[in-house]
């Protein structure tokens, strides 16, 4: 246990300062200073190392928080880190990118603020790497089977790591021409640096997993070609099927899915020449959804210069505090202002966009929206709050459906679901003997905590079909949900 009176002497939770908005919005670093490891340590000493540890339960990947809480209080990184690595392939990446369910789910939390996981975890990260103690695990021995990991996001990378480590040859496709999938072309650099990324894929090819970039599997390869050159395949591609909004006026110049205008941000900032690129540059900007890829665009939006952001959400505005429909230790839909949110525009709630008026040129100008109001669960547009807001760049961030059922899914032959999702069985294997499926793909848009967690036990089924038996981790299987209500 750590400090056993620290969460009576430290009651306050400590994060670290965001970098003022007029300066952060000028660059594309991340927005958090650094904080002081005395300071991290106090908040880790809040831990109470509860008998049945809840925070268990927030996260899918099972990590051992109370033990590594106790250790970073007591500046042990190496073992920390160990601790860590049990678990999560890379605690650097959720560190910064999940929304921490392990938080709300903290037992401290029911009368206090939680303890700061998530900042402990994202601090031994970053320790680990700088003291030198994450170094290439490379296996063993080698096994004589070959696995193809098709799609290189977050389940991709720890389904391949988890295999090249049991001894297998794995080959990572990337249709892109760099590795990372959303980690690099869909999360902005000022949420993370993709020298964070590059560092971790630097380890994994030490270990010996190949990289195979620019290759798009089902054109380049096909499904057929794919299946007879490896002993197994893992599909890792997540769910690439945007949410549309089909109202008069959507097919006007300007309207754009946020993952068009996302990547095409991401290599600009990298100093990459991309043409053609969607800019929001003294444009009155709306973005149509209200979650993590909404924020993006936000922050993204700024940025660029944009004139006005408008951020519109189809739900009523979340209250401060806990709804009773959503008790300890549920993750609650409450207000938060993420720090592209904090950055500037506005965020408009109960409202649905009726539709899109262009201008002489065939691009949009206005967009027209109402109130609603929840009747029986569902939005229903009040009469008479129409209104009309300006809108030369309109982005759509609306969520996803599931991956596209053409192509490499239809030469392979696997079967979907009813929510459009690879249907899979309780070892992550699909329809077709060989072939398994992780992330997105399967399970449908999620968290990144859930991606790392499926590709961790889509490799145990795979290591399990190769050889028999696996001693590789299986932290979840297929059905798991998030706690809810």
């Amino acid at each position: 246990m750590a400090d056993i009176h620290g969460f009576l002497t430290h009651r306050e939770r400590e994060l670290p300062e965001r970098r003022p908005v007029p300066v952060r919005i000028k660059d594309w670093q991340e927005v958090y200073e650094e904080q002081e490891l005395a300071t991290l340590q106090r908040q880790a000493s809040r831990c109470m190392d509860c008998g049945i540890p809840f925070c268990h339960n927030g996260c899918p990947l099972g990590n051992l928080i109370p033990e590594w809480n106790t250790l970073a209080w007591r500046g042990d990184w190496a073992g920390a880190i160990e601790r860590m690595h049990a678990t999560n392939n890379f605690p650097e990446f959720t560190g910064r990118l999940c929304p921490a369910p392990c938080e709300t789910a903290c037992v401290l939390g029911i009368n206090q603020p939680a303890v700061t996981i998530k900042q402990v975890e994202w601090t031994i990260g970053e320790e680990g790497f700088e003291r030198g103690l994450v170094e290439p695990q490379p296996p063993e021995r080698l096994s004589d089977k070959t696995v193809a990991v098709v799609g290189s996001g977050p389940a991709g990378l720890a389904a391949a790591q988890q295999l090249t480590r049991a001894g297998h040859t794995v080959a990572v496709f990337e249709r892109a021409d760099q590795p990372g999938g959303l980690l690099r072309y869909g999360i902005p650099e000022f949420k993370m640096e993709k020298s964070i990324l590059d560092r971790r894929l630097r380890q994994m090819k030490a270990e010996g997993t190949r990289f195979r970039n620019g290759v798009e599997i089902g054109v380049d390869i096909t499904g057929r070609q794919l299946r007879d050159r490896y002993d197994a395949v893992v599909l890792a591609i997540g769910a690439t099927v945007p949410r549309a909004l089909d109202i008069p006026g959507s097919r006007l110049s300007g309207i754009h899915q946020a993952m068009d205008y996302l990547p095409q941000s991401n290599r600009a900032s990298l100093g990459e020449q991309v043409t053609g690129q969607i800019l929001a540059t003294d444009k009155d900007v709306v973005v149509i959804g209200g979650g993590d890829t909404g924020s993006d665009c936000i922050g993204t939006a700024l940025r660029q210069g944009a004139r006005s952001v408008t951020s519109l959400e189809i739900l009523p505005m979340p209250g401060p505090e806990r709804p009773t429909s959503q008790p300890w230790p549920t993750y609650p839909m409450i207000f938060r202002v993420s720090s592209s949110q904090e950055e500037g525009g506005d965020r408009i709630y109960a409202v649905s966009t009726t539709e899109f008026v262009g201008d002489d040129d065939g691009r949009v100008a206005t967009l027209r929206l109402s109130d609603v109001e929840l009747v029986g669960g569902r939005p229903v547009v009040t009469e008479g709050t129409e209104r009309e807001i300006p809108a030369q760049l309109v982005l759509f961030a609306m969520g996803f459906l599931g991956p596209q059922p053409d192509g490499l899914l239809e030469q392979l032959g696997v079967a979907l679901d009813a929510r459009t999702n690879v249907e899979r069985d309780r070892s992550f294997m699909t329809s077709v003997p060989g072939v398994f499926v992780a992330g997105d793909a399967g399970r449908g848009q999620s968290l990144i905590v859930w991606a790392i967690a499926e590709g961790r036990a889509a490799a145990a089924g795979v290591d399990t079909w190769l050889t028999g038996s696996s001693g590789l981790p299986r932290p979840i299987a297929p059905t798991d949900r998030p706690l809810t209500v």
